[in-house]
């Protein structure tokens, strides 16, 4: 670790162009994020998980359902996240911790805005489920469970990066 780069992470470090892609470090990153992420919709409002989540695969009511794709969404999302930091073009992203932070937050406002602003209002109008408002259907509490999921995505993928190899 370099102290002059507040903390390099991984194969940062040693070849900025190696381009490695840390899948299990995204996959891991994520579910954790969406885990937390999933408890403050839990507490904030429980039937975002029940009738929208759960409607886009067409199981609205149910929260198994919903809490099911919702983690599904968070793994697959933080596989993203991590094949992203992966290109040679985005090292610098990677190479310290708070840029990794800040990444990780401007792609859950991405996701909050093109992803459940947009998207899925769109499919769940396709699907007949529960209409949700103008496009982009975006509110504060959506908001903000998205930027916590990119603060926990932004704080755990450094962490298991550094712990888990990527796939060689």
């Amino acid at each position: 670790m370099s102290s002059d780069s507040g903390g390099l992470v991984g194969a940062v470090a040693s070849n900025p162009f190696a381009g490695e892609w840390n899948w299990r470090a995204g996959a891991l990153a994520g579910f954790l994020a969406a885990v937390v992420a999933g408890v403050a919709v839990s507490v904030v409002r429980l039937e975002t998980l029940r009738l929208a989540v759960a409607g886009l695969y067409g199981f609205e009511g149910s929260l198994l359902a919903g809490w099911v794709a919702h983690l599904v969404h968070g793994v697959v999302f933080g596989l993203v996240f991590a094949w992203v930091l992966s290109d040679p073009g985005f090292y610098h992203l990677a190479d310290s911790w708070w840029k990794t932070l800040l990444a990780a937050v401007a792609y859950a406002v991405v996701l909050a805005v093109a992803g459940a602003g947009i998207i899925m209002p769109i499919w769940l109008g396709l699907l007949g489920g529960p209409a949700l408002g103008p496009l982009p259907y975006v509110t504060w509490s959506l908001f903000g469970w998205h930027v916590l999921y990119g603060v926990v995505l932004g704080v755990a993928y450094p962490v298991v990066e550094h712990r888990v190899a990527p796939d060689r």
